[in-house]
């Protein structure tokens, strides 16, 4: 008897569930698996060979039809009985919008990954995969380039969200020690670029790029779609432990300005600070002064343990650039403010200095307006 046409096998395939077809390989369960980083993961995870199952977990349904969905909010201790069966869990439920309240996204992120944690434990999971950033080895002028897995993680909570980072990484180094036999690997992505929206990424929304005068930037990019191969990694266990992901190499801010064709603004480093600092505190700007720190000083990773591990970046860091300036296109921010466009009309190519040197009269009016009420 002929075999089927290539196109009828290939649609058999997709439309039968692995674990039907014999496949062997570790059962996956993915949290926050409806959106984002999560939704391609789910699907890379779905179509992988290697891969048995997968377990799906949000607050909502997403959209492949593929995985096994359960709903429910991470923090929910209900979710250990989800997890029974699964080999291994990726959590990726985390919240790191600039406009959540701080304190409400610190309680989500920390006391999520905790619940999560203890569940996986409990329902027999071996191996849980983190996912942080190369974030917490802070932004710092002595910093090597590029910095190695290993690297004394000097960040601080001043930046948005890299407090709830690093108690993430606390978490992670206690938890084998509370729950033997549970393995937990961490995976820490340069600035992440692909549907994101970060205060890294707004950076190249405003008109002028801030550049502080004395800082030496260097930025290295990292493409969602790399993040979730150097995830499927962890997963399938060819590589442990803390991994950094990013396109090899960086650009420097000559380079960058170069290739987006976006001029500079320069700025002394206590005008800068203390505007951004003035800015954030009266609530006109989303990102606190920290977050200026990482477009100061370079936090380059090496990705040597991926890399040891056969693992290598589909896209560079000149491709990433460019398809953020695509999404970003028609954007407007200001001191990290997103504006309309009617508001980034009024405020011209020379908004941005304007916001920022004009942060102390801002401070004044506000507190005149607060005055009148």
């Amino acid at each position: 008897m002929s075999s089927p046409d290539p196109q009828v096998r290939a649609a058999r395939n997709e439309s039968t569930p692995h674990a039907a077809r014999g496949v062997r390989g570790p059962v996956v369960a993915v949290t926050g698996a409806a959106s984002g980083i999560g939704a391609l993961l789910t699907e890379r995870l779905v179509a992988s060979d290697e891969v048995k199952q997968v377990i799906a977990i949000d607050e909502r349904r997403g959209d492949c039809a593929a995985a096994q969905w359960h709903i429910l909010d991470v923090r929910d201790p209900a979710i250990a009985e989800k997890l029974r069966g699964a080999d291994v869990v990726v959590h990726l439920a985390l919240d790191l919008d600039l406009e959540t309240d701080s304190a409400a996204r610190t309680a989500y992120n920390v006391r999520g990954t905790q619940t999560v944690l203890t569940a996986a434990a409990a329902a027999g999971v071996h191996r849980v995969v983190l996912c942080t950033s190369a974030m917490v080895y802070g932004a710092l002028d002595d910093n090597e380039l590029p910095l190695s897995e290993d690297a004394e993680l000097r960040a601080t909570a001043e930046a948005t969200g890299v407090g709830d980072l690093l108690e993430i990484e606390r978490l992670a180094r206690r938890a084998p020690r509370a729950h033997p036999g549970l393995n937990v690997t961490v995976v820490r992505p340069a600035v992440l670029v692909g549907g994101t929206d970060t205060a890294l990424t707004r950076y190249f929304e405003s008109p002028r790029l801030l550049v502080v005068a004395g800082s030496r930037p260097a930025w290295q990019f990292c493409h969602v779609e790399d993040l979730c191969s150097a995830l499927e990694c962890a997963v399938l266990e060819k590589v442990e432990g803390e991994l950094a992901v990013g396109c090899d190499g960086w650009l420097e801010q000559e380079e960058v300005e170069e290739l987006s064709g976006i001029r500079r603004m320069e700025l002394p480093s206590a005008v800068a600070l203390g505007a951004a600092a003035r800015l954030h505190r009266i609530g006109l700007t989303p990102s606190p002064a920290g977050d200026l720190a990482y477009t100061m000083y370079p936090w380059v990773v090496s990705g040597s343990r991926l890399h040891d591990a056969g693992w290598r970046p589909q896209w560079t860091n000149e491709e990433v650039l460019a398809e953020l300036l695509e999404e970003v296109s028609g954007r407007h921010t200001v001191a990290g403010r997103r504006l309309g466009r009617k508001d980034a009309t009024a405020a011209g190519a020379a908004g941005a200095t304007v916001a920022l040197l004009g942060a102390a009269a801002v401070v004044r009016r506000a507190r005149k307006a607060r005055r009148r009420i």
